[in-house]
Order: C-alpha cells, then sequence, then structure tokens
C-alpha cells in the first residue's frame, strides 16, 4: 500500500508561482512511477504532468507545458510541481498520484494510489 501526502496550495495572483509536495510512504518510492492530476469545480479530473521512477522521463500536459515542472527526490520520497506563470484557469484541486511501474504518461486509469489533494487558487 502506499500513502500519498501533498502539501504547498494556497491562493496565488495570476503570474505568480507556487511549488506542489508529495511526500510517498508505505513501499520503495523509488520503484514508482508519479504523477500529478487536478480538478476543477464540475469538471472531470484530468492529467497535468507524469515523472519515471529515476526522474529521468517526463511528460506533461499541452496546457502546463514550459510552465510547470514535474520533479522527484527519491531520497526523500517526495515529488514536486513547480508551477510558474499561473493563471485563473490553474484554479483546482491538485492530486498526487503514484503508479508501479516505470513510467505512466496520462491515462488517470493507470495510477492505483492517490492523494487527497490541495487547493489551488489563482486570482485574476
Amino acid at each position: 500500500q502506499v500513502q500519498l501526502v501533498e502539501s504547498g496550495g494556497g491562493l496565488v495572483q495570476a503570474g505568480g508561482s507556487l511549488r506542489l509536495s508529495c511526500a510517498a510512504s508505505g513501499r520503495t518510492f523509488s520503484s514508482l512511477a508519479m504523477g500529478w492530476f487536478r480538478q476543477a469545480p464540475g469538471k472531470e479530473r484530468e492529467f497535468v504532468a507524469s515523472i519515471s521512477w529515476t526522474g529521468g522521463i517526463t511528460y506533461y500536459a499541452d496546457s502546463v507545458k514550459g510552465r510547470f515542472t514535474i520533479s522527484r527526490d527519491n531520497a526523500k520520497n517526495t515529488q514536486y510541481l513547480q508551477m510558474n506563470s499561473l493563471k485563473p484557469e490553474d484554479t483546482a484541486v491538485y492530486y498526487c498520484a503514484a503508479a508501479y511501474g516505470t513510467m505512466k504518461y496520462r491515462d488517470i486509469y493507470d495510477f492505483d494510489h492517490w492523494g487527497q489533494g490541495t487547493q489551488v487558487t489563482v486570482s485574476s
């Protein structure tokens, strides 16, 4: 079993930055592919970014490419999402996800474990 706990959400003005963290426990973190998803009110959960178990491969949704950076520190059992140039349309609950395997891409059903989510609100 894998437990995931997100932190770092909050309220920020458009153009600002936030860094989300996701601390993992319960299984060897370095054996998991990781990802971030988000869900805005009234919308389905959508893919944001994913990273391979070594951190060598990353993949982004077009809507965040060039603004967000996913990374991980296997020594700290933590993954991160650095979000720059935030826009009001980035407002959502952001979820950390973990998957068994070396790398997963955008399919929500590929991910086996989920955190509780952290709210990100971007004001205009």
